[in-house]
């Protein structure tokens, strides 16, 4: 009789658990499905209109100096540059790459914001010195513009391993810097040189063009506060299509350049 009993209380309290643990489980599930409907990502619904956002549905990674709650706020640029070369903890320190800041004018009211360094760039500590940095200073010259008419940045600060394209994580790192960078210098103009550097700006100012790419957006002219910015083809892709027929990327590069002359000459 007392093993029948505890046979049966044993049976009993396992049954009962069971139940409990799964009522626990469904609980906690029930809960999570809550969470999700309530928690919906975070847009740039305040910054870009509500409806505007809700329709685009495109994440702002930076506006005005901000990402992700994070700021700089400098008060010159040489002062931007001073911290900035003596930055240390970011994604791509452990490549053992330097910092690459700028070259040209922090007076220039053309920007031309790039990608990332290359292996020359990260020798020199510039931005576009190498091969490709040689063409965008021809494309520059072939309407006029000299060195000391542009500022020349890049939105990643170190070389990625074997020049890759910068990874997510890494560009919305050194997100809090480029657009520290755009505030101080304050220029007329933007040149998105590259797919990365489009997409990253576009965001920026929640641009559903920044899904697209760039062969769709090349060329096109966007507002925003008083600035006015134009992706262009990378000079690297120019160099692996060295064609000038009607149509192929330097053709059209050479049209984008144009632009950016007349609407300079415009502004002024």
């Amino acid at each position: 009789l007392s093993r029948s009993l505890a046979l049966s209380l044993s049976f009993s309290i396992s049954f009962s658990l069971t139940h409990f643990i799964e009522g626990v489980a469904a609980a906690a599930v029930a809960a999570m499905r809550t969470m999700r409907m309530r928690i919906k990502p975070v847009r740039c619904v305040a910054l870009c209109g509500a409806g505007y956002g809700r329709r685009l549905g495109v994440r702002c990674f930076f506006v005005n100096g901000t990402t992700n709650g994070r700021s700089l706020n400098y008060s010159s640029h040489d002062a931007l540059m001073e911290s900035m070369k003596s930055l240390k903890g970011d994604p791509l320190e452990t490549t053992g790459s330097r910092i690459v800041t700028y070259r040209g004018n922090p007076e220039a009211k053309i920007m031309v914001i790039g990608e990332a360094p290359g292996a020359e760039e990260d020798r020199q500590g510039k931005p576009f010195v190498g091969k490709s940095g040689q063409l965008l200073d021809n494309i520059l010259g072939s309407v006029g513009f000299e060195e000391d008419d542009v500022y020349i940045t890049n939105i990643v600060k170190r070389r990625p391993p074997n020049n890759r394209t910068p990874l997510k994580w890494e560009i919305l790192a050194y997100k809090p810097w480029i657009a520290e960078e755009i505030r101080l210098i304050d220029p007329y103009i933007i040149m998105l040189v590259g797919r990365t550097s489009a997409q990253t700006v576009l965001r920026s100012i929640c641009s559903p063009d920044a899904r697209l790419p760039i062969s769709q957006i090349r060329g096109k002219w966007y507002e925003h506060e008083g600035k006015w910015m134009i992706p262009v083809f990378h000079p690297s892709y120019l160099l692996r299509n060295p064609q000038k027929t009607p149509g192929s990327p330097k053709a059209l590069t050479w049209q984008d350049i144009k632009g950016v002359r007349s609407k300079m000459d415009e502004i002024l």
